[in-house]
């Protein structure tokens, strides 16, 4: 992938921001793992490094210490039995351990790079990623969702400057990493609506030509549906540029809106819900996957109504709280204050309904369409498949909103005077 060029093409944007990215080089192809060291040499990368893995991301990349030996790099590793959540603690460990070193190589995905990703912001080192599976969207985002008190935010990270992903490993990766990876792209069907209406009614900062990026590399894992539980080197490089992309896109718009929204929140409340609970989610894809789901029926169902009649925000925020519970509480009312509708009117919803429903009509698959896709891949499409139970899967689409300040059409369903029984769409 040829980020310079990407980069170029978004000179003089219209949207009037410089777009810039702090990658050097993103690798993927058959092979690579045997030149690892070779490729992070030749991009000056330092020698001095942390490795960061899991017993399973290590065990996939079979011989990638002796490798980065071979090449002069003299490292430090820190492995982990099986990383799932990317938490606080778990950053602050990767930033003490860091202070010898220079750089620090993150071999996995998910989680390991999430706080390898942190950490490097705040130690301000280096950072580089090896992937073994391509199960979500965010190898090359400049962000990072970490939990700190079992309460999930996304924090300003260090985009990696070196990303390398062998097709041999990809393809080898369990199916479920795989379908998890389509889980997390589809939902840039959500991403891109979320961000339209925002702008729409908040006049959010927006730009049509990273929404161009995340599109085309939705279209790309969309048509490759068929082929995502295969093991096939072919397919499993396809995904992974998919998903580099739009961590590319996250980073050119300084933004995760590119790639997020409120599907993304929703899973972010079923995993806090259950780390409350000493439970450990399902991967970060599958949940977002289902999420998507869920949503795409809701926001479907809204654009049915040709006339809404908008109303100011009465919320009963004692119910709310007592949802999130006294360990969340703090957190909600922080990120509530003020609330992201004080940046709009009931007014300025009525006028802009028609091009909302025109948004969602026009970026959103039909339900049908959206489900075969999803059965396609392999992917989970029901919260049972996910273990969240009916409570705690109709609690985050309800509630959820409450844990963000971002705007998102279903933010602004207590506004919008139409009934909507969410249990009706799980």
């Amino acid at each position: 992938m040829d980020i310079q060029s990407i980069i170029k093409s978004l000179e003089n944007c219209p949207c009037g921001r410089k777009h810039t990215s702090d990658i050097k080089a993103i690798e993927i192809g058959k092979g690579l793992l045997k030149n690892t060291g070779e490729i992070l040499s030749s991009n000056d990368f330092p020698k001095k490094i942390l490795v960061v893995a899991d017993r399973n991301t290590l065990g996939a990349s079979e011989g990638i210490l002796e490798n980065l030996s071979r090449s002069g790099f003299k490292y430090t590793l820190k492995l982990y039995d099986d990383m799932k959540t990317a938490d606080m603690k778990d950053v602050m460990t990767i930033v003490d351990m860091s202070v010898d070193v220079d750089g620090i190589l993150s071999v996995g995905s998910g989680s390991l790079n999430d706080i390898c990703r942190l950490a490097s912001y705040k130690a301000n080192k280096d950072f580089a990623i090896f992937a073994t599976a391509p199960s979500m969207d965010g190898f090359a985002s400049g962000a990072a969702p970490i939990t700190y008190n079992n309460f999930k935010e996304t924090y300003q990270a260090c985009q990696p400057s070196i990303i390398i992903a062998d097709t041999e490993i990809l393809a080898r990766a369990p199916a479920e990493l795989k379908s998890a990876g389509f889980g997390d792209m589809i939902a840039k069907y959500i991403a891109i609506v979320d961000w339209k209406v925002s702008r729409l009614l908040t006049g959010e900062y927006y730009c049509e030509n990273i929404i161009g990026l995340t599109r085309h590399a939705l279209e790309r894992m969309v048509a490759l549906a068929d082929r995502v539980m295969k093991v096939d080197e072919e397919t499993a490089g396809a995904i992974m540029e998919a998903l580099v992309f739009t961590g590319v896109a996250m980073k050119l718009a300084d933004s995760t809106r590119a790639a997020s929204g409120t599907e993304h929140i929703i899973s972010h409340f079923w995993e806090i819900k259950k780390l409350e609970q000493g439970q450990i989610s399902d991967y970060h894809g599958k949940k977002v996957g289902v999420a998507t789901l869920i949503t795409n029926r809701i926001y479907r169902y809204l654009a049915s109504h040709e006339k809404v009649n908008p109303h100011a925000e009465n919320l009963n925020w004692d119910e709310i709280y007592s949802v999130y519970g006294e360990n969340f509480i703090k957190d909600v009312k922080r990120v509530n204050n003020p609330t992201i509708t004080s940046e709009t009117t009931p007014e300025r919803i009525a006028e802009c309904w028609d091009e909302i429903c025109e948004i969602v009509n026009k970026e959103l698959p039909t339900n049908e369409e959206l489900l075969k896709l999803m059965k396609t891949a392999g992917a989970a499409t029901t919260i049972d498949e996910i273990s969240v139970s009916q409570e705690l899967g109709l609690q985050g689409v309800k509630y959820h909103p409450y844990m963000r300040y971002r705007m998102t059409l279903m933010r602004l369903i207590p506004m919008l005077g139409i009934e909507v029984d969410f249990e009706d769409f799980i």
